[in-house]
């Protein structure tokens, strides 16, 4: 068994496919896919589960995954122990619901590169379920979700809370919602509204906030960055944490701006994910703790005591 095979099983997992793994790593497909074969008569264990739209990770191979990583990561350790550091070609891999992008994603990752310049970091935007499936599976190193307070923790996960916000309307200055203090939740049934959609823990809360009914119009989107993009072209409102509204470069400009609803008890958090392992990588390590230092530096919130921009006096 070579370190190398371990490589291409864990890029063949992570990219979903022999022909993109083949691509990354700079071989023919078919050398590829001889050198898994070779593991699997090895370990007399299907890793793979081949059909025509990609390869996938056998259940066999998923209880095997983390030991393959514990092995390349322990190689990591013995190279940088040695003085090799040059070798190590280590990737990080963030999934993020893009929450927070601005304020702390971006300010962690900038911090963590300069104390990493040999690491790169790849982020990845994905619904909750799918960032969850993938930490479970390997493919991700961290994941940032949303959490709505009071919910259930998922099991198998170490969970960090990062920020503590509120729902808020994010909605276009030229918008007549924009001329209240506050806004109530009917006022969203008569406005085209910008949703995440299902699988997102704020497609969730909306629905629960209008109770089930529709607004007269809505679109369905992947995530807060288009959610506010849109927001800020006038096709409509959206619903997010203020902690991904507050300080964007959008709103900072005056493109868009944001409400507190009338449901002021709802919180949600936004919670940086791992899966719990016996030992974790260095660099995952590090951009885990870089991640808890900015959080620290916002007070782990954004919320503004005063009434947002734009709101009447």
């Amino acid at each position: 068994m070579r370190t190398e095979q371990l490589e291409y099983i864990a890029a063949v997992t992570r990219l979903g496919s022999l022909r993109r793994a083949a691509e990354e790593l700079h071989l023919s497909q078919p050398a590829l896919s001889e050198t898994v074969r070779n593991l699997e008569r090895e370990l007399g264990v299907d890793l793979l589960e081949r059909k025509r739209s990609g390869a996938r990770m056998s259940a066999e191979g998923r209880e095997l995954l983390p030991h393959i990583i514990n092995v390349l990561d322990a190689v990591d350790r013995l190279r940088s122990a040695a003085g090799e550091q040059h070798l190590i070609s280590r990737m990080v891999r963030v999934g993020t619901v893009n929450a927070a992008t601005v304020p702390l994603l971006i300010p962690t990752v900038r911090e963590f590169r300069a104390a990493h310049p040999m690491t790169q970091v790849e982020v990845v935007g994905a619904q909750q379920s799918d960032i969850h499936r993938t930490l479970a599976e390997g493919g991700l190193d961290l994941g940032l979700v949303n959490h709505l307070d009071g919910d259930d923790m998922p099991a198998g996960f170490e969970s960090t809370e990062l920020l503590r916000g509120r729902p808020v309307l994010c909605l276009h200055p030229d918008s007549p919602l924009a001329a209240l203090p506050v806004v109530p939740a009917s006022a969203l049934l008569d406005e085209p509204l910008i949703a995440m959609r299902s699988g997102y823990v704020m497609h969730r809360y909306v629905r629960r906030l209008l109770e089930g009914h529709g607004p007269v119009f809505s679109y369905s989107t992947d995530g807060a960055e288009m959610g506010k993009l849109m927001v800020a072209e006038g096709l409509g409102c959206t619903v997010l944490p203020d902690f991904s509204v507050v300080g964007d470069p959008l709103e900072r400009r005056g493109a868009i701006t944001y409400r507190p609803l009338d449901d002021d008890t709802t919180r949600v958090l936004l919670m940086l994910r791992r899966r719990r392992a016996e030992s974790v990588p260095r660099a995952a390590h590090d951009l885990h703790e870089a991640f808890v230092r900015r959080s620290a530096e916002l007070g782990g919130s954004l919320s503004r005591p005063d009434r947002p921009t734009g709101a009447p006096a």
